[in-house]
């Protein structure tokens, strides 16, 4: 079944930008000049993903304000002739067919994609984390769509991290079944460097069948009350569904750290025309500590 519809998750604290995400949700964070959901949104679309549920919370009525028309904004651009600016607004508001649902208790990453359940149906759809910015050549998310046209299934993002750091994030143990594709055998979320069962950790990005939605209502609460959907995926293989993971290809920042967000708006600023060679002679400039 050709995959419709995407899921991109915005409900989430941002606790790690405390104070600038008291007010300001952390996925309207600039890299450069556009927020961060916007360049997740536009990855969507130009993997030829046709609706995108995007489910947030209480305090982030802006990232609805932002793909929404702002009638007054565009007059005023009209008025003062900035037709690129003009241009450039109502493009973001015509990205794509577009809804929102609430989470409205914060109970965990599992509990957050079933609140999209009714809006996404019985059909396969491809989940978004927006702290995860991959740049590639080929969108991120449309090569593990070609994964599942090739395999069926479900099918989960992958990076290849040094063996110290895989204890930060989830860990797939893999059976390879062609480059870069893996059949997922195990997942375990933040192991230890003894239990880690390779070096591929999942990334947020996922393509998930509708044998997801009764696993995600039966994932129990972790430690911290909240459900996981790694314990979700955990409860996928054990039903004996296909898991498969696929290690894309391209750049990716997590954004979801003050550091990752910096790095990443530095290196997109630099591949940038407007703003590339000032930035490159401004760093030049500093001086090495």
């Amino acid at each position: 079944m050709t995959i419709r519809k995407a899921v991109i998750l915005a409900a989430g604290h941002g606790t790690r930008f405390l104070p600038a995400t008291k007010a300001v949700p952390k996925e309207m964070l600039p890299l450069v000049d556009k927020p961060v959901i916007q360049y997740v949104v536009e990855e969507a679309v130009a993997a030829g993903l046709q609706d995108v549920t995007i489910v947030t919370a209480g305090t982030k009525r802006s990232v609805e304000d932002h793909f929404d028309r702002n009638l007054e904004l565009e007059q005023l651009l009209q008025s003062a002739g900035k037709e690129p600016e003009l241009r450039e607004v109502q493009r973001v508001a015509d990205l794509v067919d577009m809804s929102f649902v609430r989470q409205k208790e914060r109970r965990g990453i599992a509990h957050a994609v079933l609140m999209a359940r009714h809006v996404v149906g019985e059909e396969p759809f491809a989940l978004f984390f927006p702290d995860d910015i991959i740049v590639s050549d080929v969108p991120a998310i449309r090569q593990l769509m070609d994964v599942h046209e090739r395999h069926g299934g479900s099918v989960i993002a992958v990076q290849r991290l040094p063996r110290q750091e895989v204890v930060h994030y989830g860990v797939i143990t893999p059976e390879p079944v062609e480059d870069r594709v893996y059949r997922v055998r195990g997942i375990v979320e933040k192991p230890s460097l003894e239990q880690a069962p390779s070096e591929l950790t999942t990334v947020g990005r996922y393509v998930l069948t509708a044998d997801i939605w009764p696993l995600l209502e039966r994932t129990p609460p972790g430690a911290n009350g909240e459900m996981q959907l790694t314990d979700t995926l955990a409860m996928l293989l054990e039903s004996g569904h296909p898991l498969f993971a696929c290690e894309f290809e391209g750049e990716r920042f997590d954004t979801g750290r003050p550091l990752g967000l910096l790095q990443a708006s530095v290196t997109l600023a630099l591949r940038r025309e407007d703003s590339g060679p000032a930035l490159k002679q401004y760093l030049r400039s500093l001086p090495l500590s």
